[in-house]
């Protein structure tokens, strides 16, 4: 259905924009929600379980390549004690054979880090190649109510930067934690055998380091959490402002919108600098803690060594396993700050998923066939937000072939009108009903197939000429299309494009005119062989002169059609078989335009402000 694109909210009442997912309380204070990061990251889990064969053997190699790295230290410490202190003797055949093995272990050690790196780079590729797609097939099933209530920027903001964020995390902060874990637990088994009193030093200081990690992840996920809604906000603004270019520019507002832009960019700046500034204060200060500890193990092994309880090749094993023990330690505090950042993208990420979609048909609902365009409104009550109603008791009869406009003021509830009649909303209260068949009984893809729409907002695709017009009509014959384009006065211009039917139009047709992309939706519209038609402001963006001949073309076209047009300009709707005039949510007058002007009431005040 050409054009339904951003149709979804009316200009009765769509402006309440809730975006309740916006962590931003009131006058952009940031209000922290609480993120179950232990649940979020074992969601984002289920993603990597889809590749387990390949995940048990990055694990495998993660733990091999590790228990060779530490096997370094303790032939570091055998080829140590190889030389005879104080008398200058060297085993060099035995130095040598220790070295030998080392650089054996560190090279394999290597070699395993390549190819696990190489792994975990494909594995999250193909998730976040997965979570992009159920992300877009959730956008494409999410009720329209969705995007009147979040900034477009927004959204893209979760399917680009935050599933790129999701994306790094799983490539490296995996393979790190694996590391770490294995790191650190052989490390430990290593200074026990070598020395178990001296691994009393880590009784005081890894509880330390872990308590003073635990504290600060807590804050830092907070902040990672409001520096992904500030990015998305900023995006939503640039997305806004950059669409709207050429009408900031009319209206010479460029230093408004860069005064406007630089609070948000300062936002931002102000949201990245608190997540960051935490999060490298974590990694410093329990780098400060390992060098302390550090510290008492050198000091301890000097003594032991004096005393002669341990060797002087233990004790260098013993401060380089240390060394390992808490390195890691530390490398984990950034790593923490990272998964914090991930999974407040995750979080973002799974809310969206998590959304309500579009509310499933009835289990008995029917598909709408053989429509004959007999369209009948019962006493309506809606509003977008329920305390303030748009509509209010509107009941409307339209024959089959029936010519229905809708006239009103801008806020009057007339594009309301046709997001109920196209379900993209449901009443309050009321019925709608086509053919004597209730709305809420049939498919919605049977009933929106009943419609053809054309919309102010005129949407065209990357791709031809013929392919747009073609749009929601599979199958259609190059003849069909021609014709449709010939009725709505589009051919001609289409002909004097580089390639005709098959030129390529720029994403959103911006190498075409404002009207003759109009002229494309309405052909797209004449191509559809439906019984029902919608027209909101079709014409608006079209001369006069062009508009007449629309107007006749789309008159024979229209034949045996029930047609419901939105229009301001009143000359486009003269022959309508009924007008309805709407003001404050009801219909205020209804009848022909003879008759309305007789009454000397709104519609007739409209007509004269137009035409004197």
């Amino acid at each position: 259905m050409g054009g339904m694109h951003g149709f979804g909210g009316g200009r009765g009442g769509r402006g309440q924009r809730a975006m309740r997912d916006n962590p931003l309380g009131p006058g952009g204070e940031a209000e922290a929600p609480k993120v179950n990061v232990l649940k979020t990251m074992l969601r984002l889990w289920n993603y990597l379980a889809r590749y387990k064969g390949r995940m048990i053997l990055v694990f495998l190699m993660a733990i091999v390549s590790n228990l060779l790295a530490l096997l370094g230290p303790l032939l570091s410490g055998r080829a140590i004690d190889a030389i005879e202190p104080g008398m200058g003797l060297v085993n060099f055949e035995l130095v040598f054979y220790y070295a030998r093995w080392m650089a054996l272990f560190y090279v394999a050690s290597a070699g395993l880090n390549y190819l696990l790196s190489f792994q975990m780079i494909s594995i999250s590729q193909r998730c976040a190649r997965r979570m992009r797609k159920e992300v877009f097939d959730k956008l494409m099933v999410l009720p329209v109510g969705y995007f009147d209530m979040h900034q477009t920027g927004d959204i893209l903001s979760r399917i680009s930067y935050d599933i790129d964020t999701i994306n790094t995390s799983l490539a490296n902060d995996l393979i790190q934690i694996c590391t770490t874990m294995v790191t650190v637990a052989g490390s430990l088994v290593m200074m026990l055998t070598i020395s178990p009193l001296m691994s009393l030093l880590f009784i005081v200081t890894v509880p330390l380091a872990t308590i003073f990690i635990k504290y600060h992840t807590e804050r830092i996920h907070n902040f990672f959490k409001i520096r992904s809604a500030k990015l998305g906000v900023l995006n939503g603004f640039v997305e806004e402002m950059v669409s709207g270019l050429k009408t900031i520019k009319a209206y010479n507002r460029e230093k408004v919108t860069i005064a406007r832009f630089d609070v948000r960019n300062e936002e931002a700046v102000s949201a990245y600098y608190e997540a960051d500034y935490h999060a490298t204060f974590l990694g410093p200060s329990v780098n400060f803690i390992n060098n302390l500890t550090l510290s008492f193990v050198s000091v301890t092994g000097a003594i032991f060594y004096l005393l002669g309880t341990l060797s002087l090749g233990s004790v260098s094993a013993f401060i380089l396993y240390s060394r390992r023990f808490s390195g890691p330690i530390n490398e984990a505090a950034n790593i923490l700050s990272e998964i914090q950042s991930a999974a407040a993208a995750a979080d973002r990420i799974f809310t969206l998923l998590d959304e309500d979609p579009e509310k499933e048909d009835q289990t008995e609902a029917s598909e709408l066939v053989q429509v004959q365009g007999k369209v009948e409104l019962q006493h309506i009550h809606f509003g977008y937000v329920p305390e303030k109603p748009v509509l209010k008791n509107v009941s409307l009869h339209a024959p089959p072939g029936s010519l229905i406009a809708i006239v009103g003021q801008t806020g009057a509830g007339k594009t309301t009108i046709i997001n109920l009649l196209m379900r993209f909303y449901d009443p309050h209260t009321g019925t709608i009903s086509i053919d004597g068949h209730v709305i809420e009984g049939v498919t919605r893809k049977s009933l929106r197939l009943a419609y053809a729409m054309v919309l102010q907002d005129s949407w065209l695709f990357h791709g031809t000429v013929f392919e747009n017009i073609a749009y929601g009509s599979e199958g259609a014959t190059r003849e069909k299309v021609i014709e449709a384009a010939q009725a709505s006065q589009a051919h001609n211009f289409i002909m004097q494009l580089p390639d005709g039917y098959d030129t390529v139009l720029s994403e959103n047709g911006v190498n075409i005119s404002q009207g003759q992309k109009q002229l494309l939706t309405i052909a797209r519209a004449m191509l559809l062989d439906v019984r029902m038609l919608i027209l909101d402001e079709a014409t608006s963006n079209v001369d006069t002169r062009t508009e007449i001949r629309i107007q006749e073309a789309m008159r024979t076209l229209m034949k045996d059609k029930t047609c419901f047009v939105i229009a301001h300009r009143l000359s486009t709707i003269q022959n309508a078989d009924l007008i309805l005039v709407m003001e404050n949510g009801e219909f205020a007058e209804q009848g022909t335009h003879e008759d309305l002007l007789d009454r000397n009431g709104v519609y007739a005040g409209l007509y004269l402000s137009q035409f004197g």
